[in-house]
């Protein structure tokens, strides 16, 4: 068998789909297990655009790989995109690229692509990703994921010249829960709580175990006085669920929570380091909270430097 028949041979062969894509990006060879793992017969795809068949938002990482072949000397390069399939479904594949050169002018001609279907790979790593990120008690973020969001929604705070608001709650005399009722009994009681506030809040707030019994609400674009009406909702839900707690006088024998409440305005002349301080602020009104009597929300204000 000569050179090209052997190409057939193994692409016709391939579980992986094997393309042939001309200096234009359009299709000349489409392998015929594109039918397997994108739903498309070889022949509706030959002639069209790569761009066609990759989702929009991962073409530009597609370019980047032509412009690094053609400016940087570069052979072969691998990547991973979202495939879009016939249906309209996506499939993870990942590209292995190589450019073919003229022996003559060591011109780029053409390039030569193999897609292999990592779907199941991609689906195991974003589960063991959300795992790493959230509480194996009460199926919150954990601290780990509290901490990137809160820098993260402080940088967009200061984009936008807006404000955020942070709630940190604790569950009162939760010792005294877990030595009356026993650990299990207290596990419970705090996925209660944690489904509760889950419930309660908008899509785009964050709600986190920070720490044992304490749990955290991130408010991204949220004043002072919204962030206060919430962590009264918040209150009123938990004791709404009348959980029994003898040894909790402020709840008249049921559950009940602290609330800590901070908000941070970006203004200039601020002097506070953020976004620590707005956690600060708010573990100085969580104390204020039970100072005066648990059960309760106390509130403080943060002035934050804007980041020019």
């Amino acid at each position: 068998m000569g050179p090209e028949t052997d190409f057939q041979f193994l692409t016709e062969n391939s579980r992986d789909v094997i393309l042939r894509i001309g200096m234009d990006l359009a299709y000349y060879y489409v392998s015929p297990s594109s039918l397997n793992m994108l739903g498309w017969h070889p022949e509706e795809m030959i002639g069209k655009h790569v761009s066609s068949f990759v989702h929009p938002d991962d073409f530009p990482m597609v370019e980047d790989v032509v412009e690094r072949t053609l400016t940087q000397g570069i052979n072969s390069d691998s990547i991973t995109v979202r495939g879009v399939r016939k249906d309209g479904s996506l499939v993870w594949v990942e590209t292995s690229t190589r450019v073919i050169r003229d022996e003559a002018t060591g011109e780029a001609s053409e390039f030569v692509v193999a897609l292999r279907d990592v779907s199941e790979r991609k689906a195991l790593e974003e589960k063991l990703a959300a795992m790493a990120l959230t509480d194996g008690l009460t199926g919150l973020a954990n601290r780990r994921a509290f901490d990137e969001t809160l820098s993260r929604e402080w940088r967009l705070t200061l984009r936008r010249g807006s404000a955020i608001s942070l709630l940190l709650l604790d569950l009162d005399h939760f010792k005294k829960f877990n030595d009356t009722y026993g650990h299990q009994v207290g596990d419970d009681c705090l996925r209660a709580v944690a489904a509760t506030l889950r419930v309660a809040v908008r899509e785009s707030d964050v709600v986190a175990r920070y720490g044992g019994e304490e749990l955290a609400v991130i408010l991204p674009d949220t004043q002072s006085a919204d962030a206060a009406d919430l962590a009264e909702k918040l209150r009123a839900a938990v004791e709404g669920l009348r959980l029994t707690h003898s040894a909790n006088p402020e709840g008249v024998g049921f559950v009940t929570v602290s609330i800590g409440v901070a908000t941070a305005l970006s203004r200039d002349g601020g002097t506070i380091d953020m976004p620590q301080g707005l956690l600060i602020s708010a573990d100085m009104a969580l104390y204020k909270a039970k100072h005066e009597g648990r059960n309760r929300a106390a509130r403080a204000l943060v002035v934050a430097p804007i980041d020019r």
